[in-house]
């Protein structure tokens, strides 16, 4: 995803902020909640205010823009104490719990803090976010009340909140419609006209363009209710429904979202409730686009489409809900590229990296509107068609995305290996592109031993082993599809492949893979996690495998919490930097499942303790994009990144990938099976039930349990012919 470090630090370098940063300024003054559906989101502090505490990208925003800046609810000209505020636990609605403070009124009246309840009720349906106030006086008098709700829109562009200069923008207007609603009208420099509308209900006692107020008097134990919606368009809004039907609808597709998928009970409450949270947020992330459901990655700065993500996170779900897999699939086929252009990083056979629709992206003043400068994302593409092939069998798919699986093959082997070394490299081709451009796109992510940054064209370590993993899944595909002379060339290719990456990668001193090699074919010689990845591909003879294996599992590598990005020694390390020492949650589970593949089981289950015992110290037992990297300490938990997205796509699939690599799922779609391979449960979890597990038109529901040091499975029904079995070495 877009994002750099603030500073270079080589030698002699001056400081200077680099392109697509993201600052964190000041620390949130009020925790920040969010909700998302589809294109629309909102962040809004833990009093349900926006743009009222500093230090939060805060707004209700719409295919990246900013559709509401600010919005707040004063009682009497006074802000409100907090008592509590919680997203539901399916992310359906955002309820915040309210008081007043001690009120001085001018005849004299004197009103005790908690003498008014107030509960505020925020959700989001069909590009339109719905508020109820609801008023309740506690007292034994009547109270009169002057209610507020000021707001206002500054329509800004996303990438504007996060931080970037404009010279210019379009024209903002603000106008009363009629006496219960206002619209706040943006004509941008893109000629396309966004509109905020907003309706009060009941008929506000006053309206101006940016605030609604009310007069009221309450007498004791009596309640109201007050009504908003801001419905956000291009260039009109649609039509709201009521707050109770939409409330109802939104609580209805939170509950649908995962019909199909399987679902996890364990003996651990604690662990339950992170499964519950990670699928709610899984299926809050995920949008409905013409392709099908799309996963996007994250909230705040990465609500889109996202390539690599977007395929990551498909494949952590893939054992859950393997529907997900297609719709990526479909959606990325749909936008693959079939042009050379520069500006975007774009060439023939390339999948998308990002797509945007604010203004700026229109404008091209960011190349982001389809955005191709990804070097991972197109082997990801094949990678993931050809996993999605072997969970389900479902050779019609295959045939359907077929130009598109050709097309980036021609691209691997072609424009994507520029030099014609048989790597698959990366280099910028315009001039406001990313630098690096696989997972790790910071700019100071790749470096030599000694610090200094490498150039391009950079071959990436990890990448290499998406190729052959692509190249060996594909070949299976093609040997269904009857292309029995395309899966032998593969398979060749994938075989000559590894050969070449052992020679060209591998660092007897530090028993890993190097980092990546850089233009001039000089490995980096860094210890990273990248080369974890490597386990999961299969690309790692067994001997190489093994010695990773127990590098990533040293005090320099696992923090306790997890495994760190790089290496504590390595020149670059920093377990406050985004890519250089941090500790990320997907990364882990993607190292856990190579982890698996190769029998290091008790690995895994240290990789799994640690995710999990961070979990429980996070908010909402929500594991988040990413978090510092620091050793962790007796009666500590880890300490956070300041601006990681959270909820993010890969972050919340993590624990169904790290329960997939324990449990050793297999699924034999010609052979109508599921496999447990060599299963583990973590000293955590005593038993795991697994309900609704399918493949093809049978189900199965399993429960594993634990006894010391084997475990047990025992089929508590099955729904068709699907056979299961438990292997070990």
């Amino acid at each position: 995803m877009a994002i750099t470090l603030e500073i270079s630090r080589s030698a002699g370098d001056a400081v200077s902020k680099t392109p697509f940063y993201i600052p964190a300024k000041k620390p949130p003054a009020r925790p920040r909640r969010t909700l998302k559906s589809n294109d629309t989101f909102i962040v809004v502090d833990s009093h349900g205010d926006i743009g009222v505490s500093a230090g939060g990208p805060d707004g209700l925003f719409h295919c990246d823009t900013r559709f509401l800046s600010h919005f707040e609810f004063l009682l009497n000209g006074l802000q409100l104490l907090l008592l509590g505020s919680r997203v539901n636990e399916n992310n359906s609605a955002l309820s915040v719990d309210l008081t007043n403070p001690d009120m001085n009124f001018e005849h004299g009246m004197f009103l005790p803090k908690d003498t008014l309840h107030v509960l505020k009720t925020i959700f989001i349906w069909d590009d339109t976010a719905y508020q109820r106030l609801a008023i309740r006086n506690y007292g034994t008098e009547i109270i009169d009340l002057h209610l507020t709700m000021s707001f206002d829109s500054d329509f800004a562009d996303l990438f504007q909140v996060r931080g970037m200069q404009r010279e210019r923008s379009g024209a903002t207007t603000r106008k009363v419609v009629d006496p219960t609603s206002s619209i706040i009208g943006y004509d941008g420099l893109d000629n396309r006209r966004r509109c905020a509308v907003l309706g009060f209900d009941p008929k506000p006692d006053d309206i101006i363009a940016t605030c609604a107020t009310y007069h009221m008097a309450l007498s004791p134990s009596q309640s109201t209710l007050l009504f908003t919606t801001i419905g956000c368009g291009v260039p009109q809004p649609p039509k709201p429904v009521t707050f109770l039907r939409g409330l109802q609808l939104t609580h209805r597709r939170q509950r649908t979202g995962a019909r199909n998928a399987a679902t996890v009970e364990t003996g651990s409450d604690r662990f339950n409730e992170m499964l519950c949270r990670s699928m709610a947020d899984l299926v809050m992330l995920t949008t409905s686009t013409p392709q099908g459901p799309y996963p996007y990655a994250g909230i705040p700065w990465y609500s889109t489409t996202f390539g690599r993500d977007g395929l990551i996170t498909a494949l952590q779900m893939l054992w859950i809900d393997p529907v997900v897999a297609l719709g990526v699939l479909r959606r990325l086929a749909a936008y693959q590229s079939h042009v050379d252009d520069p500006a975007s990083d774009a060439q023939p056979g390339k999948i998308l990296h990002e797509m945007r629709s604010g203004e700026m992206a229109e404008l091209r003043e960011i190349p982001f509107g389809l955005y191709y400068g990804s070097v991972d994302a197109t082997p990801l593409f094949v990678m993931l068609a050809g996993l999605y092939f072997a969970r389900t069998g479902d050779a019609a798919a295959i045939e359907e995305l077929w130009p598109a699986l050709e097309a980036a093959l021609q691209w691997i082997d072609g424009p994507g290996d520029s030099d014609g070394d048989g790597f698959l490299e990366y280099h910028r081709s315009g001039r406001d592109g990313l630098v690096n451009q696989g997972w790790k796109d910071s700019q100071d992510a790749i470096f030599h031993a000694d610090g200094s940054l490498a150039k391009g064209p950079i071959a990436l370590a990890e990448v290499q082993g998406y190729v052959y993993m692509a190249k060996r899944l594909l070949a299976q595909c093609a040997r269904h599809l009857a292309r029995d002379e395309l899966a032998s060339r593969l398979l060749a290719e994938s075989d000559h492949l590894a050969k070449r990456f052992d020679e060209s990668f591998w660092c007897p001193e530090l028993n890993i893979f190097a980092l990546a090699l850089d233009g001039d074919k000089k490995p980096c010689r860094v210890r990273s996690s990248n080369a974890g990845q490597l386990l999961f591909t299969g690309i790692a003879a067994p001997d190489r495998a093994s010695l990773i294996a127990d590098e990533l599992l040293k005090p320099r590598f696992f923090s306790g919490w997890g495994i760190r990005t790089i290496a504590s020694t390595e020149a670059r390390y920093n377990p406050m930097s985004y890519h250089n020492g941090s500790v990320w949650p997907h990364d882990n589970a993607l190292i856990a499942l190579g982890l698996a593949r190769i029998g290091k089981k008790q690995m895994v289950e240290r990789v799994f303790a640690g995710m999990f015992e961070a979990a429980i110290c996070m908010d909402t037992r929500r594991l988040p994009e990413l978090f510092c990297g620091f050793q962790r300490r007796r009666g500590r938990g880890p300490t956070h990144y300041p601006v990681a997205c959270s909820p993010q796509a890969w972050a919340s699939a993590t624990p169904f990938t790290l329960l997939e690599a324990c449990l050793g799922l297999q699924f034999d779609s010609s052979a109508n099976e599921i496999r447990l391979h060599n299963p583990c449960l973590p000293p955590f979890l005593d038993w795991v039930v697994l309900r609704n597990l399918r493949l093809g038109q049978s189900s199965v529901d399993l429960k594993v349990c634990r006894h010391t040091n084997v475990v047990s499975m025992e089929i508590l029904e099955r729904r068709g012919t699907v056979q299961v079995s438990m292997a070990f070495p």
